[in-house]
């Protein structure tokens, strides 16, 4: 399966409406998100190196919102603790299609479970390694805490939340900066004005970001002991949470 180049708002005559993880995104997803989100294939690496660390045997390891599968191969290919089973999650049927594929070609012998679900349905049990990269920013903000409390009480203790999200600032000169910083980011990697300004528009009531603080208050609020940022660059962080 070739993966394409990413010119889905390059079109000046298309409307594609708001943005919606379909067959078209899931085709130059690889792509989008390399030249989209600073830091990602950094991300992506050390979610394996977090698991490896943190797995624990026969226990269970969630990729919620798993795309096209990037961190549950880095999972899986980590993994050193017998008897465990990563369970791969997203809600759209194009993206998890491809995942499959990706899945289906890697020989690594920890069994992948694929599912089709909204994050706010999915029941977390028996985890030790939870995996939430960039995937909390499109749930409804009414919705996050629950979904956090739910990783939180199905995760066993010793166990590791990791979440990456692109940030807000309560400051507005630091929120501006930022986004400007972004968007030279996007324009360095090949991004026409019309291109970040097309996808910016798509994105506006679809990916809701949130600051630090908030990310902050509702681990802590969930249970979680510890929790801070290891990564960031610009408007994108990761953070760990640890049981």
């Amino acid at each position: 399966m070739t993966d394409s180049r990413d010119t889905l708002f390059a079109d000046p005559a298309s409307d594609r409406g708001l943005f919606t993880f379909d067959e078209d995104v899931a085709r130059v997803f690889p792509d989008m998100i390399k030249r989209s989100v600073p830091g990602y294939p950094t991300i992506i690496s050390m979610t394996g190196l977090l698991a490896g660390k943190y797995a624990i045997a026969d226990s269970n390891l969630y990729d919620l919102g798993c795309s096209l599968g990037a961190s549950t191969l880095a999972m899986r290919h980590a993994i050193r603790q017998p008897g465990c089973r990563i369970i791969a999650v997203d809600n759209s049927p194009d993206m998890l299609q491809r995942c499959r594929s990706i899945i289906e070609t890697d020989t690594h012998e920890t069994p992948v479970d694929l599912h089709c679900a909204n994050l706010q349905d999915v029941a977390v049990a028996n985890a030790s390694v939870v995996i939430l990269n960039f995937t909390l920013q499109f749930v409804p903000p009414g919705q996050r805490d629950q979904v956090i409390s739910g990783i939180y009480a199905g995760m066993q203790p010793g166990g590791i939340l990791v979440l990456s999200e692109k940030l807000s600032f309560n400051d507005k000169r630091l929120d501006d900066l930022n986004i400007e910083l972004h968007h030279q980011f996007k324009r360095a990697n090949g991004y026409s004005d019309l291109e970040v300004a097309a996808k910016r528009t798509a994105l506006e009531t679809v990916l809701v970001p949130e600051t630090l603080q908030q990310h902050r208050h509702r681990l802590v609020s969930a249970g979680f002991s510890s929790c801070d940022v290891w990564f960031q660059c610009f408007n994108f962080a990761s953070l760990v949470a640890l049981k």
